[in-house]
């Protein structure tokens, strides 16, 4: 696989649009191991590997389990994972998957019981911001960091 271009020599202007919407995410107050397992949740959704290799490094900073991370895309199926962080990837899915789900009234009345309002809209914005990275790095064929000896 060989990238396309880079979107910030591109277009560095809309790409600090993009980084500042980012930064004020992470100062949103939603804990950071959340943010990053909805990242990841949505890059598997998504199909994005760079941001999948990128955002599993991210959690494990964060101080997230190799075994929450390796069972994130079947959550509702394990223990792990809180009721705040359920209602979480939920609306993470139904929101990256907006075409299909129209996001269900029973997602939205879950994640209300769990964020407040400010928290819903900013864990939308994530989802939203997410799906903008993810869109960008596949479309411009971003590769994720390579060890030399896995490399194809």
């Amino acid at each position: 696989m060989k990238a396309r271009l880079n979107p910030y020599q591109a277009a560095p202007q809309t790409m600090k649009a993009l980084q500042a919407l980012e930064t004020q995410l992470q100062a949103s107050g939603l804990e950071k191991p959340l943010i990053e397992l909805v990242k990841t949740r949505a890059s598997q959704i998504n199909g994005c590997a760079f941001c999948i290799d990128m955002h599993t490094q991210d959690a494990r900073k964060q101080g997230e389990t190799e075994q929450r991370l390796y069972l994130l895309n079947a959550w509702r199926e394990s223990p792990l994972y809180t009721d705040r962080e359920r209602a979480a990837l939920a609306w993470t899915e139904a929101v990256t998957l907006v075409s299909e789900t129209h996001v269900p009234d029973d997602v939205y009345d879950d994640v209300r019981r769990h964020f407040s309002e400010a928290e819903t809209v900013n864990l939308t914005m994530l989802v939203a911001a997410i799906n903008a990275w993810n869109r960008i790095a596949i479309s411009f064929r971003s590769i994720h960091p390579v060890k030399a000896a896995h490399a194809a």
